[in-house]
């Protein structure tokens, strides 16, 4: 597996066979916390693991924190050591919806120093399309050798991300639907509207309507319009709770754009201090 952003559903299905492939199935869903366990137990890729949002990819929530924490990043070695994987794995991640749920994995891995990491591009949709093969039964592995190497760089804390909102040479990007930026609707967290000063870009206009990354120049240009003149490296992702802007960020880097950062607690850490600005309508 040689990419490290996207992977097609042929080429995949050319290398389910090869030897240290992990698949990661990250299916969730927001109102049925269970779904993705239970879909995963009807069907999955062969080979898959199943990932779950809530339970392995996040740290229970704490008092001042977003809605899904970082897990510490010695405790998620670990667990990534339990489900079997190697130093020298090479790594795909797929979820039903358009990839927002498994990127926030491709993220992740690239956090703790593993970049043999891809999307499946289309998800188990494209997949689906394709007729490819599925299976409902689960193979345990023996336990692995990972070890995180973890990259602080591409965290930005709370801090960071109220200096540079407001800050010409850097940009803060607000991933979540014009609506929730906004602040005519909120469906998840107690305050409505976006960070002053931080610019929106819903993550969703980097895919097509069947759920794959549209042409890495066509989002190039597109990304480069919503920095304004910014280089990646100055501009930090931020979402709900930390979940979407990892999509954000793996556009970025498909795009030929790295080195943005993650907000991971997003706007459901930054409004539970109710001292915090806020501000809503379109204007930053």
């Amino acid at each position: 597996m040689d990419s490290s952003t996207l992977i097609s559903a042929e080429a995949l299905a050319e290398q389910l066979d090869s030897p240290g492939l992990f698949i990661f199935d990250c299916r969730f869903d927001l109102a049925r916390p269970d779904y993705g366990r239970s879909s995963f137990d009807d069907e999955h890729l062969p080979g898959a693991i199943h990932a779950d949002l809530g339970r392995d990819l996040s740290a229970p929530r704490a008092t001042g924190s977003g809605r899904h924490p970082l897990p510490d990043a010695e405790t998620f070695a670990s667990r990534l050591r339990d489900w079997g994987l190697n130093q020298d794995s090479g790594v795909v991640v797929y979820d039903d919806n358009n990839g927002m749920y498994a990127a926030r994995l491709w993220w992740m891995l690239r956090w703790l120093g593993h970049d043999r990491v891809a999307l499946l591009d289309g998800g188990l949709r494209r997949w689906r399309q394709l007729d490819l093969p599925l299976a409902d039964s689960t193979t345990r592995r023996r336990r692995g050798n990972f070890m995180a190497r973890p990259r602080p760089g591409m965290l930005a804390d709370i801090e960071m991300v109220a200096a540079a909102a407001l800050d010409e040479e850097r940009r803060v990007i607000d991933v979540r639907g014009a609506e929730r930026y906004r602040g005519e609707i909120e469906p998840l967290d107690p305050v409505a509207g976006h960070v002053p000063g931080a610019r929106n870009y819903p993550f969703t206009q980097n895919v097509a309507e069947d759920a794959r990354f549209l042409p890495a120049a066509v989002m190039r240009d597109a990304l480069l319009q919503g920095l304004d003149g910014i280089a990646a490296e100055h501009a930090i992702a931020m979402c709900g709770s930390g979940v979407t802007a990892c999509h954000f960020l793996l556009a970025l880097e498909h795009a030929g754009l790295p080195g943005a950062r993650l907000y991971a607690g997003s706007w459901s850490e930054w409004v539970t201090d109710p001292t915090r600005p806020v501000a809503t309508g379109e204007t930053p």
